[in-house]
């Protein structure tokens, strides 16, 4: 393949050009992911999209080899997944794959979100790139949600009758709704058919929603550390072969950690309760949802009232779709926000605060400590950060991307 800077791109493969001329896909590849001028001044935290896409993959695959060996029957469910584990060739393996996979998607999605909140990369032009990621991050909460209901062991049968029951708070509809989502009156059969056909449909929706999120990325171009533009091929390299090798980096050592897990110690991160079959008639001492879920948990239960508590947890995510619009700074960076950037690594030990306290018993200290964490997670997005964006100074930003860059490797 040979081209020019600008110029439409000539394939020296004939079978690739005769393609390329009817259906131009590999022109579109060149141009998005090899060419693409990318700010030059990446750090790490700009793998964890690449990261999360690698995960998504591995999700898929092996959900779909799981899928022809478990029956979504109340009766045999728990059974079929003992067999998967026990009798299906490598069965351990996938279902170790996917059962962690889980864990480690939502691990760099939330930091995917967290470089986001730092770096500014909701802010203008991009907002509608940033609520696309919202989005994905519901879908990825209701398919891990369903997921998590057909091992069909005691966590997943209380989880799934306390989860849905929250609906039935909302006023005239909500037992309506409860009853749609059981397929009956309890959680049982129909529940499990429902929640199997929606985990294995939902993951194809969130591919789709990520090819938007990336189109939307292509538009303006990705943020940077400094949250300045680009003003010149000076601030930019080509995105191959640069971010391709920092990417392939990134990943083979996030792998390594999951493959740690995966091997070494894959019930962790999971519920030993799960190991036992459901029973209607004996309810567990605590019910305890994955931990990715322990903060919105937390922020449920801070709250006295049910319907608060649900209007609270919901709003906890919903309160992102319209962050861009919350954050009046003129800066995107919290590197040259002194004093916001503080309020952010405060945020983050917030949600891991929300996170311990939704891992214990609503007792003791743990009440009051949720519902701070709780009051400050809302304070955070909905006072301080419109009020704060007025008062604070910025540091002065650099002229351009390439005057940092050189001025930093000068020091």
């Amino acid at each position: 393949m040979a081209s020019s800077h600008g110029a439409p791109p000539v394939f020296n493969n004939k079978v690739i050009a005769w393609i390329d001329h009817r259906l131009p896909i590999f022109s579109y590849i060149e141009k998005e992911y090899h060419t693409f001028p990318t700010p030059r001044n990446f750090n790490y935290f700009w793998n964890f999209g690449a990261i999360a896409t690698v995960m998504l993959v591995l999700m898929i695959a092996t959900g779909v080899v799981l899928a022809t060996n478990y029956q979504p029957n109340a009766e045999l469910a728990f059974a079929s997944v003992e067999r998967i584990m026990r009798d299906v060739p490598s069965g351990w393996l996938i279902r170790y794959l996917h059962m962690n996979g889980a864990s480690f998607f939502f691990i760099a999605v939330y930091i995917h979100i967290f470089r986001g909140l730092y770096y500014g990369s909701y802010k203008a032009p991009r907002e509608l790139l940033w609520m696309l990621g919202v989005v994905i991050l519901l879908l990825m909460m209701a398919t891990a949600f369903m997921g998590y209901v057909l091992p069909w062991g005691q966590m997943s049968f209380w989880g799934a009758t306390v989860i849905t029951n929250l609906f039935s708070a909302i006023p005239v509809v909500g037992d309506s709704i409860v009853t749609w989502l059981w397929g009956g009156f309890a959680v049982d059969n129909p529940t499990l058919n429902r929640f199997f056909a929606l985990h294995y449909l939902l993951p194809f929706i969130i591919v789709a929603v990520v090819a938007l999120h990336v189109v939307a990325l292509h538009v303006h171009g990705s943020n940077n550390p400094l949250g300045i533009d680009p003003k010149g091929p000076q601030d930019t390299v080509p995105f191959h072969p640069y971010y391709t090798m920092k990417d392939g980096f990134g990943v083979v050592c996030f792998l390594i950690v999951y493959a740690a897990f995966v091997f070494f110690m894959p019930n962790s991160l999971g519920d030993v309760a799960n190991y036992i079959p459901a029973n209607p008639m004996v309810t567990p001492n605590e019910i305890v949802p994955e931990w990715y879920f322990l903060p919105f948990y937390a922020i449920l239960r801070a709250i006295p009232d049910k319907l608060g508590g649900v209007l609270c947890m919901f709003g906890a995510i919903a309160v992102l779709f319209v962050l861009p619009w919350l954050d009046t700074s003129r800066v995107r960076s919290c590197s040259f926000r002194p004093i916001y950037k503080w309020f952010v690594l405060l945020l983050v030990a917030d949600v891991i605060v929300l996170g311990i306290c939704g891992a214990h018993p609503p007792e003791g200290w743990y009440v009051p400590a949720a519902r701070l964490a709780t009051v400050y997670y809302f304070f955070h997005f909905l006072i301080l950060l419109p009020v704060l964006g007025k008062i604070e100074r910025p540091l002065p930003l650099p002229s351009s991307i390439a005057e940092a860059v050189l001025k930093k490797k000068a020091g």
